[in-house]
């Protein structure tokens, strides 16, 4: 941070954002792709500054889902700077005209697209989230401050400013466009700002999600925990339930978006259960089940109650029997964090009602957990992926950093000319959309 404090950099942040709203796409685009480059042409110092983080985080004895969130390789660094291009290759989110309506002749009201402003991303861990964040505010016209974990510090300063001076160096960019706090006390500091950042990106436990809804009154685009569900149908196919429920655990366990818990019908639970157990035990997973599971697998820990309730983000999955879709439904929606969950059956009714009850921000049909992602979604990266019912809702790609403003374009209209006993009446009549 240097000398500034964190008023001055929200507040240089907010002037930065008054300038990038009014850029065009293809200067955007600019500083998109320089920015790609300069992570390309630095690998080896990124990779050098995680390794410096990886060691601290290993004496520390940091938990294991956080390493392994922090740690870098050359296909990681490859995929930062992918990602940047692909978000610089989807169209301009701001300016984009979403309607039109004559209120009376030669009085037209337009509603556009336009940037949040300031954005404010805390985050844990992971230095892939500083080019993904810092990419997608710069695309949607609004300035970014980011705080990274401690355990990332080396990577996260190295990363940011290569991203700054590549951006900076586009004729028109704001060099505060990205910036970067580095302690928990200005993150306190930052909480305060609110006549300065228009909105706050938290990246975290739910704990750490609540922590910051109660510490301040700007508002909070909540990503808390992801208790991520599988449900197997009685009417499931057996290979595809299989291949589906070890991918959502196991192609990468750490993430938010990993199945932590698995219900079975009762039914297909004599058919499925040694399969699952013997592939999952190959895999060191540990599982923990219900009394009728436990039944079937006398080899297995018990559940508690709190199981249920918890994101594991390790190798460890809870299982569950129920009797039937509707009993899948509610245990859902009761110990789930409204992140993501699937349905594995052949069942069309099944699927649609499970698909249409369950109260999650993504549900899915014979397919992983794991697909809940902006890059995967087509949104060329994300935010975060938030369990809100606010404006925005799953990953939080470009649509999800712009709000809208309205634009009335009258004639020397006056409101006196629609009031009283011969007032004129709106037509209020819907304008084709030219977008």
């Amino acid at each position: 941070m240097g000398s500034q404090s964190v008023s001055q950099i929200a507040a240089a942040a907010k002037t930065a954002s008054l300038a990038l709203a009014r850029l065009s796409g293809k200067t955007k685009n600019a500083a998109l792709l320089a920015m790609a480059s300069a992570l390309e042409a630095n690998r080896a110092g990124i990779l050098a500054a995680n390794r410096m983080d990886l060691e601290a985080a290993k004496k520390e004895n940091l938990a294991a889902p956080l390493i392994a969130r922090l740690a870098l390789n050359e296909a990681k660094v490859q995929g930062m700077a992918d990602g940047i291009r692909s978000v610089a290759a989807l169209p301009d989110p701001v300016g984009r005209r979403l309607s039109a309506m004559e209120m009376d002749a030669g009085l037209v009201l337009y509603r556009e697209s336009c940037p949040i402003g300031v954005i404010g991303a805390i985050f844990e861990s992971r230095p892939d989230a500083v080019p993904q964040i810092s990419s997608l505010c710069l695309k949607s016209g609004n300035a970014v401050v980011l705080k990274g974990g401690s355990e990332a510090q080396h990577s996260n300063k190295l990363i940011v400013s290569l991203l700054t001076g590549a951006a900076g160096g586009v004729d028109g960019v704001p060099q505060a466009a990205i910036q970067m706090i580095e302690t928990r006390s200005e993150v306190a500091e930052m909480l305060k700002e609110d006549e300065t950042i228009n909105l706050i990106i938290p990246r975290g436990s739910n704990r750490f999600v609540r922590y910051i809804q109660d510490h301040t009154r700007i508002p909070v685009l909540g990503h808390s925990e992801g208790i991520c569900h599988g449900y197997i149908d009685r009417d499931a196919e057996i290979d595809m339930a299989l291949s589906v429920a070890l991918d959502a655990k196991l192609q990468y366990p750490a993430a938010c978006n990993a199945m932590e818990t698995l219900l079975i019908h009762q039914d297909i639970a004599p058919k499925i259960l040694p399969a699952l157990f013997e592939r999952f035990q190959r895999e060191q997973v540990e599982l923990v089940g219900c009394q009728a599971t436990c039944r079937h697998l006398p080899q297995i820990g018990a559940a508690t109650e709190g199981d249920w309730d918890t994101e594991y983000n390790d190798l460890k999955l809870s299982v569950k029997i129920v009797a039937g879709l509707d009993e899948a439904i509610r245990h859902i929606n009761r110990h789930g964090s409204g992140h993501t969950d699937t349905i594995i059956t052949e069942n069309r009714e099944a699927a649609e009602r499970f698909l249409n009850a369950v109260d999650s921000a993504s549900v899915m049909w014979n397919a992983s957990t794991r697909f809940a992602d902006g890059f995967r979604y087509g949104l060329g990266a994300e935010v975060g992926i938030s369990t809100n019912k606010t404006h925005a809702r799953g990953p939080v790609g470009l649509e999800g950093l712009v709000i809208y403003k309205f634009k009335l374009i009258g004639s020397g209209q006056t409101v006196a000319q629609y009031s009283g006993e011969k007032a004129r009446k709106f037509t209020h009549k819907p304008l084709p959309n030219p977008d």
